[in-house]
């Protein structure tokens, strides 16, 4: 059955979004979600503005922060009729050897809604049938939440949770978050609620003031401080708090080239940085210092979709906190909204709900 829906359509960089009615129509394995809401991320931003290509050519709708109810699936995938759900902002094939060695991340036949498929800034998205994260409406109303606001849990909050997991973040661990807005004030309380000490850091008074009452022990704002100020800084509160002076976790947020240098220089003996964010720009690093600290640097890309139950667990128990990070907005001002995120002017997440 097919379902008249629409979508906002990139049609050129720069170039404001065209609502585009089209047919929903779901194949074998498939279901069509429609959508409660869909978070505005900066890699959104990054295609619009900067530039950065999509898998997919271009008419395309942008968004993969995606909730919503499955209203019509295609043969196969009828166990999702009717079920609230959160989409995997990756979705891996399942079936590659790479999926099959628990290596979903790097799945070559992987979907991202908004960038190899229709994305969801949209009424309705049509998309594999697997992996969906159920959502339990009445844990949700029990949260005090809404549909709408855990679709920021597709991606902000489920990548910094797979780096974190990924890193190996102990109770007693200490976890440097540089960039404290978005993805990396979830990272903050992701790493907190894995039990380790966070410091945040951020050139942004009021997020780093934000995060301070969610998770970090201690906030830095970097604006006209040298990497060695900072590393000092963070030194000092390590062994005020009795924290180790070695195996540090560093996570760059920021997606910024001056956050990822302040993120290197904090390296120390046995740390891991794990690389969150992502920007064009280009920096200048000493790679043997990776060599001389024994240290290891990872990329974290998505995460995988078995992660998505537990990583929902940690805001439907009131470990981490999303209801005070996020705000809606209608998706018929998706091209004024896009503008005022570009422009700084709004600061919390947004999450656009079709109207």
């Amino acid at each position: 059955m097919s379902i008249q829906a629409h979508r906002w359509l990139m049609t050129a960089p720069q170039t404001p979004m065209v609502r585009t009615a089209f047919q929903a129509t779901p194949q074998a394995g498939e279901v069509v979600v429609a959508i409660a809401g869909c978070g505005v991320c900066h890699t959104d931003l990054g295609y619009f503005y900067d530039g950065v290509r999509t898998n997919q050519p271009l008419p395309l709708a942008l968004g993969h922060e995606i909730s919503g109810r499955v209203v019509e699936a295609g043969a196969g995938a009828e166990k999702w009729l009717g079920k609230s759900v959160i989409i995997p902002a990756v979705l891996p094939c399942g079936e590659c050897d790479l999926c099959k060695r628990g290596l979903a991340t790097i799945c070559r036949g992987q979907k991202m809604p908004g960038n190899d498929i229709q994305g969801g800034f949209a009424s309705h998205i049509v998309v594999p049938g697997r992996g969906l994260c159920e959502v339990d409406p009445a844990r949700l109303k029990s949260a005090d939440l809404d549909l709408a606001q855990v679709s920021i849990v597709a991606d902000a909050l489920t990548t910094p949770y797979q780096a974190v997991r990924r890193a190996g973040v102990t109770p007693g661990s200490l976890a440097i978050v540089v960039g404290a807005g978005g993805v990396g004030g979830y990272c903050v309380q992701v790493a907190r609620a894995f039990g380790a000490t966070v410091v945040a850091i951020d050139v942004d008074d009021s997020k780093l003031a934000a995060i301070a009452e969610h998770g970090a022990a201690l906030t830095i704002n970097s604006r006209g401080l040298d990497g060695k100020a900072i590393k000092s800084a963070v030194s000092a509160f390590a062994r005020k708090q009795g924290l180790r002076a070695t195996e540090w976790f560093i996570f760059e947020c920021s997606g910024s080239a001056a956050g990822q240098l302040t993120a290197y220089g904090l390296l120390v003996h046995g740390a891991t940085l794990s690389v969150v964010g992502f920007t064009m720009d280009k920096v200048e690093i000493r790679l043997s210092n990776l060599m001389a600290f024994d240290a290891r640097a990872l990329g974290n890309w998505g995460c995988p979709p078995e992660y998505y139950p537990a990583a929902l667990d940690l805001v439907l128990e009131g470990k981490v906190q999303i209801a005070s990070f996020v705000e809606q907005h209608p998706l018929s001002q998706i091209n004024d909204v896009f503008a005022a995120v570009h422009r700084h002017e709004i600061r919390k997440r947004v999450v656009l709900v079709p109207d």
